[in-house]
C-alpha cells in the first residue's frame, strides 16, 4: 500500500521552482542588466568602456574565490542561512549603486559587493542544492532551474533598458533593487540541505523502491564520493575546470557587450535588447531538452557539442553583424541560445557524475578560483581592445575559437578512477593500506 509520505509532491520539485528563481534575479543582476547601464553610465560619469567593464573581470575573481568558502558551507548548512545574508547584501549594493559618482565606488560596489551577493544567492548555492536532492533525474531538475538564467535576458535585459531610457539609470537601479529583494527573500527561506535530513530520499524515491535497488546510482555515486582534497589530486579536476572555463566565456563577455557591440555597429538599444531576447529564449527553452538528454545519454558529447554550437554561433555572429542585416544577426543569436541553453546542466552533472554528490559543494567551490579567472580578464581585454582598435571583431574570434577549444576539450577529460577499483586495489596489494582513499 501506498503510505500519505508517498503520495505528497517531492519536496525537491518546489526547490527546482525556487532555484529558477533565484538564478533568475542573481544572473540578471549580474550579468544581464550590465550590457544595458554601460553607454549610459559610460556618457554620463566620463569613464571609458574598458573601466566600466573591469568590474566584471573584478567581479569574476571575486566570485571565484568566494565560492570556496560558500561551497563547502552549503554542503554543511544548506543553502537558506547563505541566500538570505546574501540577498541583504545584494539588495543593498543595487540600491547603492544609484549614488555612484566614482570609478573605484564603482569597482567596489559592482565588482565586490553585487558579486558577493549574487554568488551567495545564485548557480553554486542551488545548483549543489538540487545536485544532493536529485540524482537519477538531476540533469532535467537542473535544466528546468537554469531556465530562470535565461529567462533573466527575456525579461531583466528589456526591463532594464527601458527603465534606463524612461526614468534614468540611477532610479533604475533602485527599482531593479527592490524588485530583487521581493524575490529572494521568499525563496530563500524555502531551501533546504539535503532530502536525508527530512527522513527523504533522492528523486522522491520511496522506501519500498529503494529496497528494489531503485536507489543503486545514488547509492554507487556515495560510494565513489570524492571529498575536495581527494578531488584536487585528480587530473580529471583540472581537465574539468580549463574546459568548462573556455565555455563560460562566451556568456560573460556577449551578454556585457552585445548591447554596445550592436549599438556600435549602427543597431538601436531596443534593436540590441531584442537580439539578447532572440538568443535568452532557446536558451531557456532547449534547456529542458538538454536536460533529458543527459539523464538518457553520456553527459560528455553532448557537453562537447554545445559548447561547439556556442562557439560556431559566435562566428556566425560576428560576420552577420558585419553585413547589417538584423534578420542574420537574430539568426545567430539563437544559435547562440542553443549553445547556452546546455551549459549548465552539462557542467553540473559532470562534475556530479565524476565526484558524487556529498562534498559536491567544497569541490565545485574549490574549482571556481581556477575556472573563473580564466574568464575573469575576458569582459576586460574584450573593451580595451575596443578602445584601441575601435571595433570588437577580433576579441570575438577569439573567444569563438576558445569555445571550440572547450567542446574538444569537455569531449577528451577523462573521469577520475572509481573509488572502488581504487579500494580493490589496496586489498590486493597494488597500494599500500595507507595510501589508500577514504570515503
Amino acid at each position: 500500500m501506498t503510505s500519505e509520505a508517498d503520495k505528497r509532491i517531492f519536496f525537491g520539485y518546489y526547490l527546482v521552482g525556487a532555484a529558477f528563481l533565484a538564478q533568475f534575479v542573481a544572473i540578471g543582476m549580474y550579468s544581464y542588466v550590465l550590457g544595458s547601464f554601460m553607454t549610459p553610465m559610460v556618457e554620463d560619469l566620463g569613464w571609458s568602456r574598458a573601466d566600466f567593464t573591469l568590474t566584471r573581470t573584478i567581479g569574476q575573481l571575486v566570485m571565484a574565490f568566494v565560492g570556496v568558502f560558500i561551497g563547502a558551507r552549503v554542503d554543511r548548512f544548506g543553502g537558506r542561512p547563505i541566500m538570505l545574508l546574501g540577498t541583504t547584501v545584494l539588495v543593498a549594493a543595487m540600491v547603492v549603486h544609484s549614488v555612484v559618482e566614482s570609478l573605484w565606488i564603482w569597482w567596489l560596489v559592482n565588482g565586490v559587493l553585487l558579486t558577493v551577493g549574487c554568488a551567495m544567492v545564485g548557480n553554486l548555492v542551488v545548483n549543489v542544492t538540487l545536485s544532493k536532492w536529485f540524482v537519477l533525474n538531476r540533469g532535467k531538475a537542473i535544466a528546468f532551474a537554469a531556465m530562470g538564467v535565461s529567462l533573466g535576458g527575456v525579461i531583466i535585459t528589456p526591463l532594464a533598458t527601458w527603465l534606463i531610457d524612461t526614468i534614468g539609470w540611477r532610479p533604475a537601479w533602485i527599482w531593479l533593487g527592490v524588485g530583487a529583494a521581493m524575490i529572494l527573500y521568499p525563496v530563500a527561506l524555502f531551501m533546504r540541505r539535503a532530502p536525508e535530513d527530512h527522513d527523504l530520499h533522492p528523486d522522491g524515491l520511496s522506501a519500498a523502491q529503494v529496497a528494489d535497488g531503485g536507489a543503486s546510482r545514488a547509492q554507487a555515486e556515495d560510494a565513489n564520493a570524492y571529498t575536495r582534497s581527494e578531488a584536487l589530486r585528480t587530473f580529471s579536476f583540472y581537465a574539468l575546470v580549463v574546459a568548462f572555463g573556455f565555455f563560460s566565456i562566451n556568456i560573460v563577455v556577449m551578454l556585457l557587450q552585445t548591447v554596445p557591440y550592436l549599438t556600435d555597429h549602427g543597431f538601436s538599444r531596443a534593436e540590441a535588447a531584442f537580439a539578447m531576447l532572440v538568443a535568452s529564449i532557446p536558451a531557456m527553452l532547449s534547456k529542458p531538452v538538454w536536460g533529458h538528454l543527459i539523464d538518457r545519454s553520456p553527459a560528455q558529447p553532448l557537453a562537447a557539442l554545445s559548447a561547439s554550437v556556442t562557439g560556431i554561433a559566435l562566428f556566425l555572429i560576428v560576420f552577420s553583424v558585419g553585413g547589417q542585416q538584423l534578420f542574420w544577426v537574430c539568426a545567430a543569436y539563437a544559435v547562440l541560445g542553443l549553445g547556452w541553453g546546455g551549459m549548465i546542466p552539462m557542467q553540473e552533472v559532470i562534475w556530479a557524475s565524476f565526484f558524487g554528490r556529498k562534498h559536491i559543494g567544497a569541490i565545485r567551490g574549490a574549482g571556481m578560483p581556477f575556472a573563473l579567472t580564466l574568464g575573469a580578464i575576458a569582459p576586460w581585454l574584450t573593451s580595451l581592445y575596443h578602445d584601441q582598435v575601435g571595433h570588437y571583431d577580433g576579441a570575438l574570434l577569439v573567444v569563438a575559437g576558445l569555445n571550440v577549444l572547450s567542446g574538444v576539450l569537455i569531449f577528451l577529460a577523462p573521469p577520475p578512477r572509481r573509488k572502488s577499483k581504487l579500494k580493490a586495489e589496496d586489498s590486493a596489494g597494488v597500494v599500500s593500506s595507507t595510501e589508500s582513499v577514504e570515503v
